[in-house]
């Protein structure tokens, strides 16, 4: 049957098939991305779809991508706490990781050292399974001082160097005030004044999408 298939398509036709196939993608198919991280992540406060994984996935999703968001975010997670479930998080259908954490290790005036040491082992354990990662960042708050702010803020940014990976460097960039000041606007956040409402994830969500584009190109030439 086959052979009368490429008899009856003819030489030119059957060579214009294989030229077609050839173009096609190898990597064509869902990419999952593991987004490991504490309450910003898992989306508290805010019913499950207005939380910060399922509002990027719908947007991906809208702008064309084959995509799944796998919440791994846990409240009141510290880097710490990442680092001691990332092995289990990052499963074999896992195919890239965004990491956004640090958060509550500010809040809790945890040692900069210890933090920057979680995350770089973190990375260390994406690196290992080649998985491309796009990090998120924070900034210090100025009540610990100057010097706190000084050894914290830098992290992100010297550990995506590092390892060569993606960056976003504030959570809260596209919910801060216009003046400069590294303050989120109170219309886009809860009344704890710590986590955004469903209008400040979306902000987020529409600031940083088009840099999970690029984790997720990475992922499918990875």
């Amino acid at each position: 049957m086959i052979y009368c298939l490429l008899r009856v398509l003819g030489k030119q036709t059957i060579a214009l098939l294989l030229i077609l196939f050839s173009l096609t993608p190898a990597y064509a198919g869902s990419v999952v991305i593991a987004a490991l991280g504490d309450s910003l992540t898992q989306g508290y406060g805010l019913p499950r779809e207005n939380g910060f994984v399922p509002q990027l996935e719908t947007w991906l999703q809208d702008k064309g991508e084959d995509v799944s968001v796998l919440n791994a975010g846990v409240s009141g997670d510290t880097t710490a706490g990442g680092l001691s479930r990332i092995a289990w998080t990052l499963t074999p259908e896992v195919d890239a990781l965004i990491v956004n954490l640090g958060g509550n290790d500010l809040l809790r005036g945890i040692d900069p050292v210890s933090s920057r040491s979680n995350l770089d082992n973190i990375l260390k354990v994406a690196t290992e399974k080649e998985l491309p990662v796009l990090v998120v960042g924070l900034v210090a708050p100025g009540n610990y001082g100057p010097e706190y702010k000084d050894a914290f803020d830098p992290i992100y940014q010297e550990l995506s160097l590092k390892y060569e990976t993606l960056l976003y460097r504030n959570f809260f960039t596209a919910i801060i005030e216009s003046s400069g000041v590294q303050k989120p606007q109170h219309q886009f956040m809860q009344s704890d004044g710590i986590h955004p409402n469903a209008l400040g994830v979306s902000r987020v969500v529409n600031d940083i999408g088009p840099i999970v584009r690029k984790l997720v190109e990475k992922a499918r030439k990875n």
